[in-house]
C-alpha cells in the first residue's frame, strides 16, 4: 500500500478537490503511521471501538437487570457508549495532532486544518463502522432491533460528530497555546460521561433539574439518536437546532483559535 506524498497528491486539481486529495492521503498516512502496513492492523480503527463497546455491553448485561425504566440494557448502551467513544476518540486523537505532524507543515500546500480534518474524519469513519457492525452483531443476538427512523440516527450521530470536531479545535488549540491544558484535558473529558447523557435517558432526570441539563448541547445528539433507534415508544428530549447552533458556535471559536497555529510551531 503507497500513499503519495500530501503536497504531491495534487496536480492539477484546485478547490475542494485539492483539499479533498490532501486529507484523503494524510488519512493514509495516519492509518500507515499508526497501524502499519503489512497483515490487516488497519482494520483496528474499527476493532478498537468495536471491542470496547461489546465489553462494556457484556458487562452491563451481567451486572445490570435487562430493562431499565421500561428501556432495554443492551440498545441503550450501545448508543450511548458509541457516542461517548467518538467524542472522546475526536479530542484525544486532535490533541497532539500538530505535534505528531509538525514536519508535514513544511508543505505549504498542507494546512492546519488539514490535519485536523483528516484526523476526526478518520475516528468518525471507524467508529461509525463499529456502531454498525456492533448493530448488527446485537440484532443477530436479538438484543436490539431495527432503527425506527434512520433519519433520526444518522441525523443525531452527524451532528455529534460535528460537536465533538468543535470541542476537538477548542481544546487541541488551548492545549496549543497552555502547556498545562495536555494534562487537563484528558480529565475534561471524564466529563463527558455525564455531560453526554451516554448511561442515562433526558426523561431520568428529575424534571425540576431537566431543562438545565438540556442546556448542554451533546445530550440532544444522543437523544435523537436513542429517538431513533427506540421509536415514539420511547420519551426523549432534544432540540436539533440548539445543538446545531452550539456546534457552528464551538466550530467558529476552533477555527479562531488555530488560525495562527502554523506561526506559533514555526516560531518554536
Amino acid at each position: 500500500m503507497s500513499v503519495p506524498p500530501p503536497s504531491s497528491a495534487l496536480p492539477g486539481q484546485t478547490g475542494p478537490l485539492r483539499h479533498l486529495s490532501i486529507v484523503r492521503a494524510l488519512m493514509l498516512r495516519e492509518l500507515i503511521t499508526r497501524y502499519g502496513r503489512e497483515g490487516l492492523g488497519f482494520l483496528w480503527v474499527i476493532g478498537e471501538p468495536l471491542v470496547f463497546c461489546l465489553g462494556v455491553v457484556l458487562m452491563w448485561n451481567l451486572i445490570r437487570p435487562e430493562y431499565e425504566h421500561g428501556i432495554r440494557l443492551g440498545p441503550m448502551v450501545m448508543t450511548g457508549y458509541m457516542a461517548l467513544l467518538l467524542l472522546r476518540h475526536q479530542i484525544s486523537f486532535s490533541l497532539s495532532a500538530l505535534q505528531a505532524n509538525t514536519g508535514l507543515l513544511h508543505h505549504r500546500a498542507i494546512a492546519v486544518l488539514h490535519i485536523y480534518t483528516s484526523r476526526n474524519a478518520l475516528e468518525f469513519l471507524g467508529t461509525t463502522a463499529a456502531f454498525m457492525v456492533v448493530y448488527l452483531l446485537l440484532g443477530f443476538l436479538g438484543e436490539v432491533s431495527p432503527p425506527h427512523d434512520w433519519g433520526l440516527v444518522f441525523g443525531g450521530w452527524l451532528l455529534l460528530a460535528f460537536l465533538g470536531l468543535g470541542l476537538a479545535l477548542v481544546f487541541s488549540a488551548l492545549a496549543q497555546r497552555f502547556a498545562f491544558m495536555e494534562r487537563i484535558v484528558p480529565l475534561l473529558t471524564y466529563a463527558l460521561i455525564p455531560m453526554s447523557g451516554a448511561f442515562f435517558m433526558a426523561s431520568w432526570v428529575p424534571p425540576v433539574w431537566r431543562d438545565a441539563y438540556l442546556l448542554i448541547p451533546l445530550p440532544h445528539a444522543v437523544e435523537m439518536i436513542r429517538a431513533g433507534v427506540f421509536g415514539p415508544f420511547v420519551e426523549t428530549h432534544y432540540d436539533g437546532l440548539y445543538a446545531f447552533g452550539w456546534g457552528l458556535a464551538l466550530n467558529l471559536l476552533g477555527l479562531l483559535l488555530i488560525a495562527g497555529a502554523r506561526d506559533r510551531i514555526d516560531a518554536e
